[in-house]
């Protein structure tokens, strides 16, 4: 039986950033770590009047800390987090009188704010799952371990990151064909200094010491992944990317292959960090939410799944 987080930490895992009003609408956003859960604060201040902002954080949960930290001794499976966040909004829907719901997901969290989705008993669901460049847990985007992740794609994923963690961009350079992850790195580190991002000097290892950290998280959550089966989405989907979003060609990034409604698909500006930290972003995705001006439909998918 998978292992799951401790009582005494879901009390920490709910962040209400904006109280509820009798009969309003609560957005529950589910944060997959990373960046600071404070980076919220943009979005659920653009959120019309009346709205209440609920975050709830996977980093929160000690035992998805340990899934990167020491993954030969986690047991922790997608299902084991969807049941303690179901937990988690149950008790918190129940304290802002149930009222009309829209559930956020950004990134990893995409995929937890679906399986809840579809976890919960038809009157428990939100209205509508908006999507913030999230990959769905579909075969397409699953990597077995011994195949490990595209360096060019894990390389401009981590540059991304540095820039939004630093707060200027990292004007990156494409990796030249044949190069290894090191040469990447070394590369990315000229960048970053040249930039302002990184001081002058920086040692290589501060760089391989960030990118592992880094990667442990990305490795975690493929981990959980692998295994994982989604279940079809009866809830209406809007999947939001960046511009410079994780992948560049798919507008669902895949969630079309497991949706029973057509996939609303949006664009909002900068990539898949700053999109939460940036003013205008945070507009458009508020906008969005919950997503009623669908600005391109995909057919859905059922040939996979």
């Amino acid at each position: 039986m998978a292992r799951r987080p401790s009582r005494a930490s879901a009390a920490q895992v709910l962040v209400r950033h904006r109280g509820t009003p009798p009969g309003g609408r609560t957005v529950y956003a589910v944060h997959p770590g990373a960046l600071p859960v404070g980076v919220w604060a943009n979005l659920a201040g653009a959120l019309p009047p009346g709205t209440g902002f609920v975050v709830l954080d996977l980093g929160a949960l000690p035992a998805y800390l340990e899934a990167a930290l020491d993954p030969d001794a986690s047991d922790l499976t997608v299902d084991g987090l969807i049941d303690s966040l179901t937990g988690v909004y149950r008790a918190a829907a129940a304290e802002s009188g149930g009222g009309p719901a829209t559930f956020v997901g950004w990134s990893f969290g995409g995929v937890v704010a679906h399986g809840m989705t579809e976890r919960l008993a038809p009157g428990e669901r939100p209205d509508s799952v908006v999507l913030l460049d999230s990959i769905a847990p579909t075969d397409t985007y699953k990597y077995e371990e011994d195949e490990g992740i595209d360096p060019h794609l894990v390389l401009r994923w981590f540059a991304m990151f540095l820039g939004a963690k630093r707060g200027k961009e990292v004007h990156a350079r494409p990796l030249p064909d044949g190069s290894d992850v090191r040469d990447g790195l070394e590369l990315l580190l000229k960048d970053a200094v040249a930039d302002g991002v990184l001081p002058e000097g920086t040692p290589p290892q501060s760089m391989w010491k960030l990118f592992d950290a880094y990667t442990a998280g990305l490795l975690r959550n493929n981990r959980l992944t692998l295994p994982y089966r989604p279940a079809r989405a009866g809830t209406p989907l809007a999947q939001i990317k960046a511009q410079n979003s994780l992948i560049q060609a798919d507008p669902t990034l895949g969630w079309s292959e497991v949706a029973d409604h057509a996939v609303s698909a949006h664009t909002v500006p900068g990539d898949h960090y700053t999109m939460l930290i940036r003013p205008d972003a945070s507009r458009a995705i508020a906008g969005l939410i919950p997503a009623s001006r669908p600005a391109q439909l995909v057919k859905p998918r059922r040939d996979t799944q």
